[in-house]
């Protein structure tokens, strides 16, 4: 822990938006000199001009996680230069509240130096009014070095104070991440564009519409628009495989493929020939030769202006997802050096890859090492682009991931303590936790009690199954807490009925029959108070398990099959609804403790088998398929307990087949939509190991034969 530091920022603008100041000092040198540093801004750490590591690593509000970071031995004096970013908005990623920054240079235990004795600077390089980068994350960047051919200048010295109420500092759980280069030598096209005006172009793209409080700056106070900008380029390939460095003019770009995706800092080495004005602008997955952005929202762009014989090498302040950048000029002329990017991610480079047969099996996994690599950096996220947020649900797949690859669960550990630490300050219904967290509850969609429930099928697996028997205690507050919120809403067969909050069964379907009694919520509530029963050995919780069982299965189960929903009629009583979702019946098998093997459920147990499948149509349109997130995990899981080991072979080759060939990664959606980089998509490798434990690694013919 800290011995002398305090949370500082500069003077009257904690509480500002998308403010940026360096901290820089001289350190007399030394051996063995370590940095403590922590904060709720987001900062950077260069030593004589190297990039030392980034952070922080997120936690709940009012906590910042302590990094500990060892300094570079020198016979010299050495350079510390520390920038930071205190977003101070509303967003998935993190959670708003004052920007601030602790740090204090140490050796052994003497502090040498803390942020104190560093001089601040606001340098108006950073431009503070620019876009969002996505409503989920934070801005986007845009760096004018026009008046600033030097760093730091007197002129933008800044005071700073100490925050009124200082957060807690905790220690750092999740382990550091991979910082490597990827350089790239030569851009594999050229060629000239023009920029259409009246071409059609979205001027911003967000997932939902911001509420002003949010955090913005109103698109008419934004001078610079490089998204909408880039979107009306009309590129004309001219060169290809064009060497590096290489002379860029007003009118011209070149595109980098990094042949699959990275996830980390893009770098770029400018020597400015003229005043110049570039655009970056980077997506995961182009089709052809002609840059576009994908269907995401997210404002994938940055804009760099130099003043004529400047030259620097600008690394991007936040980590980004990518496969294809491209650098286009729009003003000036410029000499494009180098481009590269450095990783930002957990480090697998002692994870081995065990033997797999079958080759595409093989590529799958290494996709979905990959995937779990860019999702798991300082807890898990979703995506390494759009969010970086860490959802309830997603972990539970991505937690079995981790611990099957490192035995471990450091990253599983700082994401559940994020949520014990959570404080419900009235934003969500007494006792409900966040959808995902640290974050701000949305106005539109606040919470999802399906995900609560997620979380405690994960928590009991976590102490149970990946040996955290000691941390028990910890989760019995939030746990009973969330059952104190479900009682409210169980009817008289204790059933859960019309629970609040945005429901969410899976992305299909399936989604539109969570009102009323929804089975599948009530299946996974069975699973609920079974996982309560065995971590508290609570009987009372283990009696109702089977009595949400029988009454789910009773009420729901016809013609063979499971229908998801039942709505009260004009006199109040229960109607069971026609309406049935594939999804449906993985719930019943996976948490209704049914037996798949009996004759009352042979019909169902030949549609698993013989009819759904990853590429199914519409065959069957009385039981509505299913979509990537949740509906093929929870197949994938079923196909595993029934003991279908070939078939779960076929079926993840179905799922993810290809995906790897396109990005190195596995993705949000089969179809492409959205993320290509997704973090519950990496426990494709938990079911293939688990499969091939059991078989001999055949993928057999096709599964409906």
């Amino acid at each position: 822990m800290f011995l002398e530091a305090k949370p500082l920022w500069a003077k009257g603008k904690s509480e500002e938006k998308n403010t940026f100041v360096v901290f820089a000092s001289r350190i007399t040198s030394r051996e063995n000199l370590r940095i403590h540093i922590a904060g709720t801004a987001f900062y950077r750490i260069f030593i004589n001009g190297n990039f030392l590591c980034a952070g922080p690593a997120r936690c709940a509000a009012g906590y910042i996680r302590e990094d500990i970071v060892s300094l570079p031995d020198s016979k010299d004096s050495l350079d510390v230069v520390i920038e930071a970013a205190g977003y101070y908005c509303k967003s998935l990623a993190t959670v708003q509240q004052p920007s601030c920054l602790m740090a204090e240079v140490r050796c052994g235990d003497t502090v040498i130096a803390t942020l104190d004795d560093f001089t601040a600077y606001m340098p108006p390089c950073k431009v503070q009014k620019v876009e969002r980068y996505s409503a989920q994350r934070h801005f986007t960047e845009v760096w004018d070095y026009r008046q600033q051919q030097g760093l730091l200048l007197d002129a933008w010295k800044a005071e700073t104070e100490e925050l009124a109420e200082k957060p807690a500092v905790i220690d750092r759980v999740a382990p550091y991440p991979l910082y490597m280069d990827v350089p790239l030598f030569k851009a594999f096209v050229k060629g000239t564009y023009e920029f259409r005006e009246e071409l059609p172009y979205i001027k911003e793209r967000y997932s939902w519409k911001m509420a002003p409080d949010w955090g913005y700056f109103p698109y008419d106070e934004i001078e610079h628009h490089p998204f909408a900008w880039a979107q009306r380029l009309v590129q004309h390939k001219q060169q290809t495989d064009v060497q590096l460095p290489l002379m860029l003019r007003e009118g011209e770009y070149a595109l980098f493929d990094f042949s699959c995706i990275e996830a980390g800092f893009i770098t770029v080495a400018l020597q400015a020939v003229t005043d110049c004005d570039v655009v970056i602008s980077f997506c995961e997955y182009m089709p052809d030769d002609v840059f576009q952005f994908q269907n995401m929202n997210v404002h994938n762009v940055l804009e760099c202006f130099l003043e004529k014989e400047d030259e620097r090498t600008l690394q991007s302040f936040e980590p980004y997802t990518f496969r294809v950048v491209m650098v286009a000029v729009r003003k000036g002329t410029v000499v494009l050096n180098s481009l590269g990017m450095k990783t930002y991610m957990f480090d697998t480079g002692k994870v081995e890859e065990p033997h797999i047969p079958n080759e595409e099996l093989r590529r799958i996994y290494r996709a979905a090492v990959r995937t779990f690599a860019h999702n798991a950096v300082d807890l898990y996220f979703d995506c390494p682009s759009r969010e970086r947020a860490g959802w309830l649900c997603d972990t539970y797949f991505t937690a079995k991931t981790e611990y099957c690859l490192t035995g471990k669960t450091a990253v599983e550990d700082a994401f559940l303590e994020n949520y014990r630490l959570y404080e419900n300050k009235g934003e969500l219904p007494k006792g409900v936790l966040p959808k995902c967290y640290p974050s701000d509850a949305m106005e539109h969609q606040p919470y999802i009690p399906q995900w609560t429930m997620w979380y405690i099928v994960e928590v009991e697996e976590y102490i149970h199954q990946r040996g955290n028997e000691d941390k028990k205690e910890l989760f019995r507050k939030s746990i009973y807490d969330l059952f104190d919120f479900y009682r409210i809403y169980e009817n008289e067969d204790g059933l859960l009925e019309n629970l609040p909050g945005w429901n969410f069964v899976e992305w299909s379907k399936a989604n539109d029959w969570t009102q009323g009694v929804n089975y599948p919520t009530n299946f996974l509530y069975a699973k609920v108070l079974e996982s309560v029963a065995r971590l508290f050995a609570d009987e009372q919780c283990k009696i109702r398990s089977a009595q949400v069982r029988s009454a789910a299965i009773e009420q729901s189960f016809m013609d063979g099959y499971f229908r998801d929903h039942a709505v009260r009629d004009e006199a109040g009583i229960l109607q069971l609804c026609r309406e049935a979702s594939e999804a449906c019946q993985y719930y019943a098998v996976l948490f209704g403790d049914i037996d798949i093997d009996s004759g009352k459920y042979t019909y169902l147990k030949d549609l698993i088998l013989h009819v759904f499948s990853p590429e199914r149509e519409d065959d069957m349109a009385q039981i509505f398929p299913v979509n990537m997130f949740i509906g093929a995990y929870l197949r994938l899981e079923a196909l595993l307990k029934m003991k279908q080991y070939d078939l779960v072979l076929r079926n993840v080759v179905g799922f993810f087949g290809n995906m790897e060939s396109y990005t190195g990664t596995l993705w949000e959606y089969k179809n492409g939509k959205g993320s290509y980089d997704h973090g519950f998509a990496s426990y494709a490798l938990v079911v293939i190991l688990d499969a091939l434990a059991n078989t001999d690694g055949r993928i057999g013919e096709n599964e409906k034969e």
